[in-house]
């Protein structure tokens, strides 16, 4: 029972998959406008808040979960090529959102 308290596979794996969610939805800053930018990571994010929310009542996410969960997602995001300061506050968006 103890060891399932460690066993972030699940929160890892949708850490990931929220990254390429977010990588796949979005084009880069670059080409398109501000404001379209802007407009799209809006929607997106709302989409991400959704996914969170149905993870969330799924899955008992304990402290160790959450970190890893918002570690998998900043890394696949770092490794995408993604500033270090759209990552940081991507992953506080997330972080904030997992509760």
């Amino acid at each position: 029972m103890i060891l399932s308290w460690f066993d972030a596979r699940e929160a890892k794996t949708f850490g990931e998959s929220l990254a390429r969610y977010f990588l796949e939805g979005m084009p880069p800053a670059n080409q398109i406008g501000d404001k379209a930018f802007a407009q799209k990571s809006t929607k997106l994010l709302g989409k991400m808040a959704d996914q969170i929310y149905h993870f969330k009542r799924q899955h008992k996410l304990n402290i160790y979960k959450k970190a890893q969960l918002g570690n998998a997602f900043k890394w696949k995001l770092k490794d995408a090529g993604v500033s270090s300061d759209y990552t940081d506050e991507l992953t506080k968006w997330l972080i904030r959102h997992i509760g």
